[in-house]
């Protein structure tokens, strides 16, 4: 099977369509590095706290859960694509809340991948919780993976070491990056040719890309959304690949990558 890309640059290409019928006909060993942020499965009718005011946790029907066992199966689908897509020394890099990582964690085990890392993306300006009943969440978790346990990742110590991450209160230039990053959430200032439900601060993926990859190398995101892990992929002078299902999101995706 051949598909076209919706849309291409110099330095990215963007796919609009289901991510594993993309994947599926990208080619074995051609990506260094992936980042995922796939659906988390929250979406049950509940409430949310944006702005300060009461929403609805609801963000789509792609984010409506089709019970344990299905959630799974998509998750460890998409990461066997993923590990198949990926250079011998690649590595990949997927967030989530307590509703995913878990069982995204367990797929990545039983396909045999290298778990290096698990980072904490702490959020100082959290929403707070509105119920009362258990704590207010102010962090997700990022599990970093090599594609398997003879792979010779990349990680660039130097880097994340000597670099000013401006505004990460637990860091200090100098010393050892730490597996706990303080970024804020996505500012309004990277929302203004529209938003995505989910969407991540630009901080965040600057910082990933830095730490596990080379200026010219490959950057995968099948859950592209608005975009950003292309912005800041591209602004590293790396190469970029994204999937993205919503043809809205992907055309605002093209916009905010072709600024760049």
């Amino acid at each position: 099977m051949t598909i076209s890309a919706k849309y291409s640059g110099k330095n990215y290409k963007l796919y609009q369509g289901d991510c594993l019928e993309v994947m599926r006909a990208m080619p074995s060993d051609s990506v260094d590095f992936i980042f995922a942020d796939p659906p988390y499965f929250l979406s049950n009718d509940g409430i949310s706290v944006k702005s300060g005011k009461q929403v609805s946790v609801n963000k789509g029907d792609w984010d409506r859960t089709k019970g344990i066992e299905a959630d799974f199966e998509f998750h460890k689908a998409w990461l066997s694509e993923a590990q198949r897509l990926l250079k011998p020394n690649g590595t990949l890099a997927v967030s989530g809340t307590y509703h995913s990582i878990f069982q995204c964690g367990f797929a990545l085990q039983t396909l045999g991948f290298r778990i290096l890392n698990d980072l904490v993306w702490f959020k100082p300006n959290a929403a707070p919780n509105l119920a009362g009943r258990n704590f207010a969440a102010a962090h997700e978790t990022i599990i970093w993976a090599s594609k398997n346990k003879k792979s010779k990742h990349t990680f660039n110590y130097q880097i994340m070491k000597n670099t000013d991450f401006s505004g990460d209160q637990l860091k200090n230039s100098g010393k050892q990056m730490r597996s706990v990053w303080s970024i804020p959430a996505t500012p309004a200032r990277e929302k203004v040719h529209g938003k995505h439900p989910t969407q991540k601060p630009l901080a965040l993926l600057e910082r990933l890309i830095l730490a596990a990859t080379m200026q010219g190398d490959t950057v995968l995101d099948p859950f592209m959304g608005s975009g950003t892990t292309g912005v800041a992929t591209v602004s590293l002078c790396r190469k970029f690949v994204g999937i993205e299902l919503d043809t809205g999101y992907c055309d605002l995706a093209r916009l905010r990558i072709g600024e760049k």
